[in-house]
């Protein structure tokens, strides 16, 4: 059917329009029948504006209801002084309706799409199902807008820069790449699969093989691996690959880009955020050591501190047991923690235990002395459930090694190192979100360089890749390859804001010979290595340029922007737990001829 087209949006019209007859078309976000008059917020994508019927032209009005589609005709009119609304942009005027038209009428809402408090509650699942309500909600057109522009100037920064957009293909060879692949039956020969990408890399090689030199692409990957709040089976991430670099060049061009964008959209949303400044960089046995993980939160600092050496003469049990062991005492402050009481330094033990601790040990340093603690030179008491094991000089060198001052909690835990960092970088992050340190208007930007290029996994007892199996090691590290695999770094990085993991990249293997090597390390033998890698491996024969690359996550970006540590938020057609689509039912089952076309048959 036919309708009358818009005069102006919503959100444009001001006390300088007052007078004119417009034409608007939108929803009504917000009906409010006060008997004597009906106001109606009409929303479109550019904003809301109060309209005002007299009930005495439209007497039949029980179809104007929330999130019906409206389009009316009315002049504009300048609200009285006392109910002028300074929280809109529209709120000095309202639109006095002569006529209006249903455009699609609304049953009634499974949710409340104009109250953003009552959103809250929520279910997820049904916001889901419901997507096509849930995103007329202001705040999330909003995070879509924002997420638009970031790729927008990604876009003109990298075409200034001579980069050539490529779209490499979404169906193609199962090839691991850490996560499980989601598989596509080839229905032109029984027993053969496509494979979705976990990401372009081995496209993007190619490219750089074929003489593209600078790549890019906003690019959709796909991998079948547990649900987390920051994770979606597909995502998109901006992938780029450049040959004749080194992993400076590929760190500064990434970092000034981000620098460039991400501010220029802080600027044009007047987002909530402070100007983000050069990145830090720490090597990954710095980050390691310093904040317990390689994604760490830098808004605050409260590094963690190692007392093995502190205690090495103990005699207190726990902790002499640990070092015996070849094990570690480490910890980490909490600020003004020492006037915490029992019972709440209690919940932040069994915190630590459902991390896998064996348990907390804890000392509260105090300007004045009470009952049962121990007085140090520096006039400071001490008390704590440990105390009274150990010597007034050993209490000292903890107190000094931990940096704690009077008011300060020494929080440690003993065990490998590697499971108290596992443990002591969460809590290092729960006592920054308790102490209001963890900062939403500051993202904290780092590089962490020089990670491990393989782990040894133990369930399989054989090498693994930190990153991928095309990481190129460091040069000066290929000694060790066949002799002592575990000290050699990589050249990789990771891009990493307010401890969570942007972007991750490396300078790339383009020779055959030292690619096949560490396919043989990682356990692949030559069969396979042909099977799976070939296509790559002969590429390389044909003169393959030095080359590397980095790919940051786009929803992983608007989420930093937003302040939303759910990435379902800032997608418009997210999956929920398991990578169901409540919306489309999907997965789905296929009908007995689509089996049978497609060669598969059910177990």
């Amino acid at each position: 059917m036919g309708f009358v087209k818009r005069t102006h949006s919503c959100g444009e019209l001001r006390v300088a329009d007052a007078g004119q007859q417009v034409t608007l078309n939108g929803w009504a976000h917000r009906v409010r029948d006060l008997g004597g008059v009906l106001f109606i917020d009409l929303r479109d994508r550019t904003g809301l504006v109060q309209l005002t019927f007299d009930p005495t032209l439209f007497p039949n009005r029980s179809e104007l209801r929330n999130e019906t589609c409206l389009s009316i005709n009315g002049t504009v009119k300048e609200r009285a002084e006392e109910t002028k609304n300074p929280k809109m942009g529209t709120g000095e005027i309202e639109i006095v309706v002569s006529a209006y038209s249903v455009l699609g009428t609304a049953k009634p809402l499974p949710f409340p799409v104009s109250d953003e408090e009552q959103m809250q509650s929520v279910n997820e699942e049904l916001r889901v199902k419901h997507r096509y309500l849930d995103l007329r909600r202001p705040s999330m057109y909003r995070r879509l807008a924002i997420r638009s522009s970031l790729i927008k100037r990604i876009h003109r920064y990298l075409d200034a820069q001579d980069f050539l957009e490529v779209e490499t293909p979404i169906i193609t060879k199962s090839t691991p790449e850490g996560a499980r692949d989601y598989l596509v039956p080839y229905r032109l020969d029984s027993g053969k699969w496509y494979a979705l990408p976990q990401s372009p890399q081995q496209y993007k090689q190619l490219l750089m093989v074929a003489g593209i030199e600078k790549y890019y692409q906003i690019a959709r990957c796909f991998r079948d691996e547990s649900s987390r709040a920051d994770r979606q089976p597909e995502f998109t991430q901006l992938d780029m690959e450049m040959s004749f670099v080194t992993q400076e060049d590929i760190l500064t061009l990434a970092e000034s880009l981000t620098i460039d964008v991400l501010n220029g959209v802080i600027e044009e949303f007047t987002l909530d955020k402070f100007k983000i400044e050069p990145f830090e960089r720490l090597s990954y046995d710095e980050a390691m050591h310093l904040y317990g993980c390689d994604k760490p939160d830098l808004r605050f600092g409260l590094r963690l501190f190692d007392l093995t050496s502190a205690v090495a003469g103990t005699e207190f049990g726990v902790f002499k047991n640990t070092l015996e062991a070849g094990g570690v005492i480490r910890g980490v402050r909490y600020p003004g923690g020492a006037k915490m009481s029992r019972k709440e330094i209690n919940a932040l033990d069994e915190f630590c235990r459902e991390l896998g601790a064996k348990g907390m040990a804890w000392l509260a340093i105090e300007s004045e002395a009470g009952e049962g603690s121990t007085i140090l030179s520096s006039g400071q008491a001490i008390r704590g459930s440990i105390a009274k094991f150990f010597k007034p000089e050993e209490l000292e060198a903890i107190v000094k090694t931990s940096g704690a001052e009077s008011g300060d909690l020494i929080c440690m835990i003993a065990d490998s190192y590697a499971a108290a960092n596992n443990v002591l970088y969460r809590l290092r992050l729960e006592i920054g979100q308790r102490s209001g340190l963890r900062d939403q208007r500051v993202l904290k930007f780092c590089w962490i360089v020089d990670f491990p290029l393989v782990e040894w996994d133990a369930d399989s007892g054989r090498w693994s890749p930190s990153h991928h199996p095309f990481t190129m090691p460091k040069e000066e590290d290929l000694i060790y390859l066949d002799t002592d695999p575990g000290r050699i770094r990589a050249d990789c990085y990771d891009m990493v804001c307010n401890g969570m993991e942007l972007a991750s990249g490396s300078i790339r293997i383009h020779r055959s010979d030292i690619q096949a090597r560490i396919f043989k390390l990682l356990g692949i033998n030559e069969e396979t290595q042909q099977e799976r890698f070939g296509h790559i491996l002969e590429a390389f024969s044909y003169g393959a340029p030095p080359h590397g690359g980095i790919a940051p996550g786009i929803e992983r970006m608007v989420m930093q922007l937003t302040d939303t540590e759910n990435i379902r938020e800032v997608m418009a057609f997210p999956k929920v737990g398991g990578g169901y689509d409540p919306m489309m039912d999907a997965p789905s089952t296929i009908d007995a001829q689509q089996w049978a076309e497609l060669g598969l048959r059910r177990s």
